[in-house]
């Protein structure tokens, strides 16, 4: 990873403090409301929920542990992958536990709760480890920004599907895009940490 994604991990992690203990305020309802208003029923952007779904999430992180192991035996690869989206999955869920915010109030609502979103936060978990991974060795220039702004694409998409939906707020999705990156940066620091450590020991002997 660049030497700049490092610090924007702590940068986003700011960002979802202040999100957090700001949610109540005028100019973060207002937001909420102006965004709700703008991407309600778009039916364009709420067909990327699908790609955020739980299960499909589940399906692919599975199929890159699979890949991984028999491509290459590569298990501290397989551990980037459960600690990303397994693990985040499962710090969404607390984060949701412990702030408790309801969802926006519209019929067939989700009874879980809704803040940061999960389709945010996961999404760009799952999306960001498989740019991580498919471009870890990856000599050109080119494709390894196309793969990233792919990823990038996707997450934003996913994210903005929930908005359109109504099923969070806007500031779910923001706080679910920053908390996510912020998680995704610390289990990468011990990845690179873990890879450096390997190939030390390994120039040694």
């Amino acid at each position: 990873m660049k030497k700049w994604f490092y610090p924007l991990g702590f940068v986003t992690l700011l960002g979802f403090t202040m999100l957090f203990l700001n949610i109540a305020k005028d100019e973060v309802v207002s937001l909420d409301q102006k965004m709700g208003n703008l991407l309600e029923g778009n039916s364009f952007i709420t067909a990327f929920h699908y790609f955020g779904d739980t299960k499909f999430i589940l399906l692919i992180a599975l199929l890159i542990i699979l890949l991984l192991w028999i491509r290459s035996h590569n298990y501290r690869g397989m551990l980037f992958v459960l600690f990303t989206v397994g693990v985040g999955n499962a710090l969404n869920q607390l984060l949701k536990r412990v702030i408790q915010r309801e969802r926006p109030d519209v019929p067939s609502q989700l009874e879980t709760y809704s803040f940061p979103s999960g389709h945010a936060m996961v999404g760009l978990l799952y999306l960001f480890t498989i740019a991580y991974l498919a471009t870890e060795h990856q000599t050109n220039r080119k494709i390894t920004v196309t793969i990233w702004l792919g990823a990038i694409f996707m997450s934003v998409m996913i994210g903005l599907s929930r908005i359109a939906e109504s099923r969070h707020y806007a500031s779910d999705v923001f706080a679910g895009w920053m908390v996510g990156y912020t998680w995704f940066v610390l289990v990468a620091l011990w990845y690179e940490y873990r890879k450096r450590k390997r190939k030390n020991k390994k120039n040694r002997l």
